[in-house]
């Protein structure tokens, strides 16, 4: 592929301003400076070193990220911080997306690709991937309540009751539960169908992936890492 379609592809910008970059000499490949725009570069495995920084080429990205409070899962937040600042621009530029979204107080991990098939596959109902919460109660959570969320609870959109896939207290007032629906505030709305509020939610898991585990083992608040083709098998393992 040409060079400067490799650099337009990765998000540098336009073709004319990747062919700036190069021919002011401010690519490199291996530690040579590469300053022909229609240079002809293998893309598999390439590592470039743009305006200093190093670059990995991806045909296509996948992203995750540990969503801090505060932030909107919009290009065009209307009251709070776009969880797009989190990104680098490039991937911004790449059109990258979340996969599905978590409310602006909601924590935890959140997905993002620019592969429209794989966003859409982690998002189809019909995919059943599980995703685990934990939910700070606003009172002390019952038994009683845990039952009626694994039993099912009727919302409002929903022709039949909804159950969740898993639910458990770990506190008086912390419930970890499951579910493989991706409906809109569709946690809180389950858990104050079956007669409690939400105070505070936090997304840990998403299909195999799990916050503090395998490649997010180290991942905090604000930070995202890139996922490689094993950690995209062991996301899916769990649908």
């Amino acid at each position: 592929m040409k060079l400067e379609r490799i650099l337009q592809n990765q998000g540098f910008g336009s073709r004319r301003q990747c062919r700036q970059l190069i021919e002011m000499g401010e690519v490199r490949i291996q530690g040579e400076v590469v300053d022909h725009p229609g240079a002809e570069i293998a893309t598999e495995g390439l590592i470039l070193e743009i305006e200093g920084e190093t670059w990995t080429y991806r045909e296509k990205t996948y992203v995750a990220l540990y969503k801090p409070a505060g932030y909107e899962c919009s290009h065009e937040p209307k009251h709070h911080r776009s969880i797009y600042t989190l990104l680098p621009h490039q991937l911004v530029e790449r059109n990258v997306q979340s996969v599905g979204r978590l409310d602006v107080d909601t924590t935890g991990l959140l997905l993002f690709s620019d592969d429209g098939a794989f966003i859409h596959n982690l998002s189809s109902p019909k995919k059943h991937v599980p995703k685990v919460y934990q939910a700070r109660l606003a009172e002390p959570g019952t038994d009683a309540q845990v039952q009626k969320l694994l039993a099912g609870v009727s919302l409002i959109d929903e022709p039949q009751p909804v159950p969740a896939l898993s639910a458990r207290l770990l506190e008086d007032t912390l419930l970890e539960m499951s579910i493989d629906l991706g409906k809109y505030h569709v946690v809180k709305r389950m858990i104050a169908a079956a007669g409690n509020h939400v105070a505070q939610l936090h997304r840990s898991a998403f299909g195999g992936l799990t916050l503090g585990e395998g490649p997010l083992a180290n991942l905090a608040e604000g930070e995202f890492v890139y996922l490689e083709a094993a950690d995209l098998q062991r996301l899916h393992s769990a649908a």
